[in-house]
């Protein structure tokens, strides 16, 4: 196992479906860092040299990228914002209740599910 930005990585996988394993890299940032320093899709991750492991460090550094920790924190501060502002998505989050204008007549049992007493 590689272990890259807090993250590791399986080795068996490829370099483009192991970067998304990383909290904060999906398929397109992924795509666009092997077309970057021009790998192949077959590429596995133990086949990469200290080289190769350290430009993908220094790419990922480069796109300033906000990643794992920084990025789950972030998140929770924007839903804490919304529910001190008492926005309706706050409110709605807060009461378990769909926040993207589902319906809830029928249906929203999953909203619901987390609020039970």
């Amino acid at each position: 196992m590689l272990y890259l930005l807090e993250t590791n990585l399986p080795e068996n996988k490829s370099v483009f479906f192991a970067l998304t394993y990383i909290y904060g890299i999906g398929n397109n940032t992924a795509f666009r860092i092997c077309k970057k320093l021009g790998f192949s899709t077959n590429l596995k991750i133990k086949d990469l040299t200290q080289e190769q492991t350290l430009e993908i460090l220094q790419i990922i550094d480069s796109m300033d990228l906000v990643l794992n920790n920084e990025l789950k924190k972030l998140r929770s501060l924007s839903l804490k914002n919304l529910i001190q502002i008492k926005s309706y998505r706050g409110l709605r989050r807060v009461r378990g209740l769909p926040v993207r204008g589902q319906r809830t007549h029928t249906n929203a049992k999953s909203a619901r599910k987390g609020r039970r007493s």
